[in-house]
């Protein structure tokens, strides 16, 4: 018994951790984490911050939902180093995109995962910076599947969009006939609507005449010159040809006009993917989508099983000089737990259209 614990022991990795303790204020903690068979220990190298690690930061989420996952390491977009290896393929050294979405509970009577639909879809599943320690921490464990590995074709900074691409190619591959449709419309030209319509344009071949981006902001809609690009606060919908498929990428406050523009927009029996996040419920024109027929899907996060046809498109330069318009000019270094929460802290204030990369330096 005593062998079997020191083993268990030897096994185990010790991770500087950079916890948010309460909105606003981040704290470095050691942390030890065990290490079995089957998974790799990772050191992150370089990640970006999403909407959702903000939403936490600066305590936009409801009280309830930071009562309960704080205190907790953010950020779940970001790429690393293998530094051991139990046992897979997987080398020290290795560069690997860490997929946040840890499996799921696998078992038979799960809704998700005894339907096939997706381990993001698992009530027992975990995800990285939500309700467990994110990419912030010097040694993360991740089963093997999580950490995807990729050849040097695809730069570093093109990488660590993996995950957010992955999202955008999870909600299109769940519209079934979506090459059928003469018209495919994505609302929303933030971050999650460009790479959205990216992927619409570099996976699935779409262009300007049949990929319609609908926008408020005219700087940010200049960016998607692969589609066909529409003002919302000069477009009257009623004239407009209708299309089958709408995917609604806006969130927060914007969602309620986005949400019955996309109705108004669609074709009888058309299809409206939801990927917009908001806090709040969402009024939703429920009598046109009865009278149109239309089917709602709601569309969160990704698997492992996303990733391999994204890292595909990354190979090709067009692709990454699509992807490359989201970058900013320079990287933000964080060697501290104080670098960490200055990042974050702009990124809270200044609402840039650019993501904001992080290089961490351990």
């Amino acid at each position: 018994m005593v062998s079997s614990v020191k083993r268990e022991r030897e096994r185990a990795v010790l991770s500087r951790t950079y916890r948010l303790q309460q909105p606003g204020r981040l704290e470095e903690v050691r942390v030890e984490r065990p290490f079995r068979e089957g998974e790799v220990v990772v050191e992150p190298f370089l990640a970006s911050i999403c909407q959702a690690d903000l939403r936490y930061f600066s305590g936009r989420r409801r009280k309830e939902a930071l009562a309960k996952k704080l205190p907790m390491a953010l950020i779940h977009e970001g790429i690393g180093r293998v530094v051991q290896s139990g046992g897979s393929r997987l080398r020290p050294g290795d560069r690997v995109v860490i997929v946040p979405n840890l499996p799921g509970c696998g078992r038979e009577d799960c809704p998700a995962c005894s339907r096939g639909i997706g381990t993001n879809y698992c009530l027992h599943s975990r995800f990285l910076g939500s309700g467990t320690d994110g990419i912030a921490q010097s040694r993360i464990v991740l089963p093997v599947e999580c950490a995807i590995p990729s050849e040097n074709r695809i730069p570093d900074e093109i990488l660590v969009l993996a995950e957010l691409c992955s999202v955008s190619y999870h909600a299109i591959r769940r519209v079934d006939r979506l090459q059928e449709e003469r018209r495919v419309v994505v609302f929303g030209d933030g971050p999650v609507g460009y790479l959205t319509a990216a992927m619409l344009h570099h996976i699935f071949g779409m262009g300007p005449e049949r990929l319609w981006v609908f926008g408020a902001v005219p700087e940010r809609l200049e960016q998607f010159t692969f589609a066909r690009r529409i003002l919302v606060g000069e477009c009257d919908f009623r004239p407009l040809p209708k299309a089958g498929v709408a995917f609604e990428c806006t969130g927060g406050h914007f969602s309620r006009e986005a949400i019955n523009q996309a109705i108004e927009v669609l074709n009888p029996g058309g299809v409206l993917v939801l990927m917009g996040v908001s806090e709040e419920p969402v009024p939703v024109n429920t009598r046109d989508v009865l009278e149109k027929g239309i089917t709602l899907i709601g569309s969160s996060r990704s698997s492992a099983r996303d990733y391999p046809p994204v890292l595909k498109a990354m190979e090709d330069p067009a692709c990454q000089r699509t992807l490359s318009r989201l970058l900013p000019d320079q990287r933000t270094p964080v060697h501290s737990v104080a670098d960490l929460t200055a990042a974050l802290d702009r990124a809270s204030r200044h609402k840039a259209w650019k993501k904001t990369l992080l290089e961490f330096h351990w």
